[in-house]
Formats: structure tokens, sequence, C-alpha cells
């Protein structure tokens, strides 16, 4: 997978072993503030345990996620991989109709996103548990996991929408109640991911910092987030997503149908829309620790829908 780099590496991270509790006794990522956001360094490891955690990953590329906050690999699905899921992109898609499972674009209602599809597929669920997937995830969080989400993302041709700048790991602290970014995303691309078709964006050493959103969130807030392209609630102040950017730069992530990018929850990320020709799918698997089961919303709203985060 090639990574494309707009600016200067970011300074060292702190790695340093042992994992760490995640019962606190305060909220230590405070978000969803009255006035002004606030970034904030973390106070949690990215690497949970230690560099010599076993699993698929070597030392050297744990040091890296930990330093850059993601790591890419070549060749995790198989084309006859590939072609199951796109057929079961079809399937569910027509089963499902207009469940809320399905988010469609606001401009065109293709589909933007589908959720839950480990549920809705064995075949999605069998690719999910596999050991460079689901093992990637259990060594860097040192930890049985657990699916706290899955979803297939896809930006047709001509009319594939963007994804605005934002954390995971802030919307689900704040609107499904997870402690700590004891959590990982991989991204399994099903189409090639260029330059050009809406990829991933990255800002690398971004998940050492926490940046904290403005706005109260209204209830029943979720699916007008999942369909906008900048959500008014959860979304980062312009001038903290420059900063960041100013200091670590970006990375664009490409790569063939195939590849993966396992990345941490907190990371700052976006991605830009698609007028190319060329379709962007990806499967998304979100794997949480077992030990940082999800509290009640720590932004003070009723808990999102289990298909945006399975308790």
């Amino acid at each position: 997978m090639v990574t494309h780099t707009a600016a200067r590496t970011p300074e060292a991270a702190d790695v340093s072993p042992g994992a760490q509790s995640t019962s606190t006794p305060v909220d230590v990522y405070r978000t969803r503030l009255a006035q002004r956001s606030q970034i904030e360094p973390r106070p949690h490891n990215t690497v949970w345990g230690s560099m010599g955690n076993p699993g698929p990953l070597s030392a050297p590329e744990l040091r890296h996620y930990a330093d850059r906050g993601y790591h890419t690999e070549t060749n995790i699905l198989s084309d006859a991989d590939i072609a199951d899921c796109l057929r079961e992109v079809e399937s569910i898609t027509e089963r499902l109709g207009d469940d809320d499972r399905v988010i469609r674009e606001s401009s065109s209602g293709q589909v933007r996103s589908l959720f839950a599809v480990h549920q809705l597929s064995d075949v999605i669920a069998e690719i999910c548990s596999r050991e460079t997937i689901a093992g990637v995830a259990r060594q860097i969080l040192d930890d049985d996991v657990t699916i706290h989400q899955s979803r297939i993302n896809l930006k047709p041709g001509f009319a594939g929408g963007p994804f605005y700048w934002h954390s995971d790991f802030e919307t689900w602290h704040a609107e499904d109640g997870m402690p700590a970014p004891r959590a990982l995303s991989v991204s399994l691309a099903l189409t090639p991911n260029h330059t050009t078709n809406g990829p991933l964006m990255i800002i690398p050493g971004s998940h050492r910092r926490f940046v904290s959103c403005v706005g109260e969130t209204p209830d029943d807030y979720h699916r007008e987030s999942l369909t906008s392209y900048r959500p008014p609630f959860g979304t980062p102040e312009e001038e903290d997503v420059a900063s960041l950017a100013d200091e670590l730069g970006i990375d664009t992530i490409t790569g063939p149908a195939g590849s993966a990018l396992y990345f941490d929850s907190n990371c700052m990320h976006a991605s830009g829309g698609n007028i190319t020709p060329f379709p962007r799918s990806n499967l998304f698997v979100v794997f949480n620790a077992k030990s940082n089961a999800l509290q009640a919303p720590f932004g003070g709203t009723e808990p999102r829908p289990d298909h945006l985060a399975h308790r």
C-alpha cells in the first residue's frame, strides 16, 4: 500500500510498556464542550502491553503503528474474498431496502454506507475473524476484542460523497460511552484506492492528541451525522485541524484491492468525494478491547442504536 506524505514525520510517540487501566475516576476525554475546543495530550498508550506482544505484526511494525497511528498491508484479501464481499453488498442492499442500516447519499440517493455487515453476512463475519484482521487488533490492544461496529463505505464513480475530518474515538466516547481509545479500525479495500477517487487521509501522529468538539449533541442526531458532509456536532474546529496538519502533515492512504489499513481510534482522518469514474469501496471493522466495554455515553445522550455501537 502506497502512502504519500505531505509534511515531516512527527516526534517519537509515547509507547512505554504496560497496559493501562481504562477505569478512571474522572473523564479525561471531555468533549462536546459549551464554548471552545481544546487539544490535549492523550494519557493512554497506542500499543497496549509491550512491543513484544505476540501476533501477526513485528516489533518494528508495532513501533511504526505507535508512532504514526496506523499500519498498512497488501494482499490481506484474495480476489475471491473481494468478489464475495461485493456480492454480499448487493444482496444486503436488496434485502434491507430502506432499513436504518442502509445510509444513502443525500444528493443522489445511492448507498453511502451499510452498517452491521458482519451480522448480516456469514461471509463477512468469517473475514473479520481472521488472524490477519482480528489477530492484529488483539495484538495491538493486548486483550480479547469485540466488534464495536462494522460497515461498508461505498463511493460510486461520479457520486461518492466526502467524509469530513473527525476522530472516531471522540464520537464513540461522547455518543457510545467508550471509556478509552483502546480500539482500532481495519479498513479493507474492495476496490483500488487511488489518490484521485476519495482515499482516506490521516494526520500522522494526531492519535496522540485528543481534540474535543463544541456543542451539546441533541438526541436522535445519529442519522443526520451519517448523511451530512460536515456534521454540526462531533466535528473538530477548522483551526484545530489546520494546527495539527501544519505540524504533522497529511498522509494519503492508497493501495490495490485487497489491501488493509489498521488505524488507531483517535486518528484525525477524512476523505474527499469521488468524481472519478472509478468506485472506491472499503469494508471497515472496528475492534474494541473487551476490558474497554461501553458505558453510558459521556456526552449525556441516549446510546446510539446497536447497529452503530454493538453492546
